[in-house]
């Protein structure tokens, strides 16, 4: 069955932050533009909501980044920091998230997840059983394989780093190289 995307479709996004800003740390050592992610998982159909499920630290400084995605038109959802006895921390929002995308299965005719986390595997059976149509965005190289193959649609953003990273510099093609050493060392590599 191929995915249906049209102008009049109802989309609900559900931004499993931690999750991407991760992937993106750990894959590209950047940041992820988070308006142009929504902006890719949305196209040309109608948004009912953009949900971004954050974490309150214990020194309060994201507050900046918010106020950032509040201002491209996601909504936040806060949950704080635990800390445990013995200095152990947790701070996950899978369980809000799927009772979230429960609740709007029945509101929206497609939801999408930007994660890439396997254990959302039950919850989008689940709501493709209930009729609504499930997507995911995420960085395939991070992501669940199982995740990819469960969803309806999966946009890779690995293909469009550039499209999805704040300050991403890609590393220079093999001709490039040879000048740059060229450069450095004074010389013409091709006589070496």
């Amino acid at each position: 069955m191929g995915v249906i995307k049209h102008p009049e479709q109802r989309v609900a996004i559900l931004i499993d932050t931690q999750n991407l800003y991760h992937s993106a740390k750990n894959l590209y050592k950047s940041k992820v533009n988070f308006g142009n992610v929504v902006k890719t998982a949305l196209g040309n159909r109608k948004l009912i909501r953009a949900v971004s499920y954050v974490v309150n630290t214990e020194g309060g400084e994201e507050t900046a980044f918010f106020e950032a995605l509040e201002k491209v038109g996601i909504e936040i959802k806060t949950k704080d920091l635990q800390i445990f006895y013995g200095g152990a921390k947790k701070a996950d929002w899978d369980v809000g998230m799927a009772v979230d995308a429960i609740k709007l299965a029945h509101k929206v005719d497609a939801i999408v997840l930007v994660t890439g986390d396997g254990d959302f595997i039950p919850l989008v059976e689940y709501v493709k059983s209930q009729g609504c149509q499930v997507e995911a965005i995420t960085f395939g190289r991070s992501a669940s394989g199982k995740l990819k193959e469960t969803v309806d649609d999966f946009t890779d953003m690995d293909e469009n780093p550039n499209q999805f990273l704040i300050g991403y510099k890609p590393l220079r093609k093999s001709g490039n190289l040879k000048k740059t050493i060229n450069k450095v060392v004074g010389t013409d590599t091709d006589n070496l």
